[in-house]
């Protein structure tokens, strides 16, 4: 009977080479699975955002990768109430936690009045700083009802990863007129928008990985 070899590791040609640098440079890094947080960037019930989220993380369990979703529906909002930034807050700490040791970051975000949703900035204002973002490889998928799947506040969003010193992936993806456009069970119904998720599904954990490795080489 012959090996059988994990789902995380096998991929197409074009990660074999990645993968090999990535054994030779550290060995553990090759087998250490990688943990995607998926972030529903809304805490409105029944949003696309987390639909879109929980298909992405039925996706990377299915191809081997270690991911889970964060729902902002559940952030302690009343803890926070009064502006109580610098204290120590425990749910904000539990809710944070595992975010923090994440390999790597999903944002799923709305448009909401042309940015994005003010949960998902209390929330980012709730992370330690500023060492949350720092270093941390993210992706993004807008979605909205409109015409360009919240690029606008996407790009808002860019800019404060780029602040906190956060590495940006380079391929995004746009949902636009989501409620006609993506499907909870098959994904976006646009054939270019699916391709470029399933590009996102394989090339971010790739991208992650390179980022690891990188810094442990250092």
């Amino acid at each position: 009977m012959g090996l059988e070899l994990p789902k995380s590791l096998i991929c197409s040609n074009t990660c074999i080479t990645d993968r090999l640098i990535i054994a030779l440079i550290n060995p553990l890094l090759f087998f250490m699975k990688t943990r995607i947080a998926i972030i529903s960037g809304t805490d409105r019930p029944n949003s696309f955002a987390l639909k879109i989220s929980n298909y992405m993380n039925s996706q990377f369990l299915a191809s081997g990768v270690e991911s889970f979703v964060v729902d902002l529906q559940k952030f302690p909002i009343t803890d926070v109430v009064g502006g109580k930034y610098g204290a120590t807050i425990p749910s904000v700490q539990a809710f944070n936690e595992p975010i923090l040791k994440a390999d790597g970051i999903i944002f799923v975000v709305p448009e909401y009045n042309g940015s994005f949703p003010g949960i998902l900035k209390l929330f980012i204002d709730y992370l330690p700083f500023p060492s949350a973002f720092n270093g941390m490889p993210i992706a993004y998928i807008g979605e909205s009802s409109g015409a360009f799947g919240a690029m606008r506040a996407v790009e808002q969003l860019q800019m404060i990863v780029a602040y906190r010193l956060g590495f940006s992936y380079t391929e995004r993806l746009f949902i636009n007129r989501v409620n006609e456009n993506f499907d909870s069970e098959n994904g976006p119904v646009i054939p270019i928008q699916n391709e470029i998720m399933q590009n996102l599904i394989q090339g971010f954990p790739e991208f992650v990985n390179q980022l690891r490795s990188k810094v442990s080489k250092e």
